[in-house]
């Protein structure tokens, strides 16, 4: 994002929540990059977006803002990678390419850490990182248009997002059921493809299983939601089936009717 001044800056993001001890953590690096001259500035305007665009295409950078400072020779940067692996392959990578081969006399000042995976509620500025993030995780549109949908009815009870460092990398969503007693959706779920299968997701929807004050119905694979209590649902629903779960209890047979943004799926 460019304001008046004519720098780029990086919307804040909101890296407060819970934390969710995961193994492998993820890579973070934060500090500066700094021009020895003029020339190497030139050089830094001339292939700095370039090396952006590749690094932010890498499937396991979660984050990469480089921005020129008030200090035209120093650039500040953040950059957080999926793990160590992710990292390395960054390196490599950033090591033959044209940044890598003409930036090696530049100043670095960077701090590099293991970062920590957070979940907290949603907020205003996660809006389109999150459809970026369904897209991505389903390989297409319907979960983004699902949640867009059910945001703009009025229909999202709870919308959490696992981050790090305010970079979502997951959300799990929540919406009102017509039942006979309150009731609640779980959908969308979804985890970035780098950072599955580490414990993300089950975090995710024992977060939300906490937020519902009511039984908790989701359709999907008993075994992803088996572990958080999830049982076959024997209620009447045009989603019935083996894939139709409850957490707590409804009445047997008791009809429900999901949020109106579902029967475009």
């Amino acid at each position: 994002m460019h304001c008046a001044c004519g720098h780029a800056h990086t919307p804040a993001l909101d890296p407060s929540g819970t934390p969710v001890p995961l193994s492998p953590a993820p890579v973070a690096l934060h500090g500066r990059l700094i021009c020895h001259d003029t020339a190497q500035m030139l050089t830094a305007l001339d292939l700095l977006q370039d090396h952006a665009d590749a690094s932010r295409a890498e499937p396991g950078c979660l984050r990469f803002d480089i921005a020129q400072s008030d200090d035209p020779m120093v650039w500040t940067l953040s950059e957080v990678f999926a793990d160590e692996d992710a990292f390395a392959a960054h390196q490599a990578r950033t090591a033959s390419s044209p940044w890598g081969l003409r930036s090696r006399d530049m100043g670095r000042d960077f701090h590099r850490h293991a970062a920590q995976v957070m979940i907290r509620r949603e907020v205003p500025s996660d809006h389109a990182t999150l459809h970026a993030l369904l897209v991505r995780a389903f390989d297409g549109p319907a979960e983004a248009r699902l949640l867009r949908a059910l945001r703009a009815d009025g229909d999202l009870s709870h919308v959490l997002v696992a981050h790090v460092e305010g970079v979502p990398v997951g959300l799990v969503a929540l919406s009102p059921l017509q039942a006979p007693e309150p009731a609640f959706a779980l959908a969308p779920l979804a985890v970035h493809p780098a950072m599955q299968r580490r414990g993300i997701g089950r975090a995710l929807i024992d977060a939300a299983l906490r937020a519902a004050t009511g039984p908790v119905v989701v359709l999907g694979d008993h075994t992803v939601y088996a572990g958080s209590g999830f049982v076959p649902a024997d209620l009447a629903s045009p989603y019935a089936g083996p894939g139709l779960q409850i957490h707590g209890s409804l009445p047997r047979g008791s009809a429900v009717v999901h949020a109106g943004a579902f029967t475009a799926l």
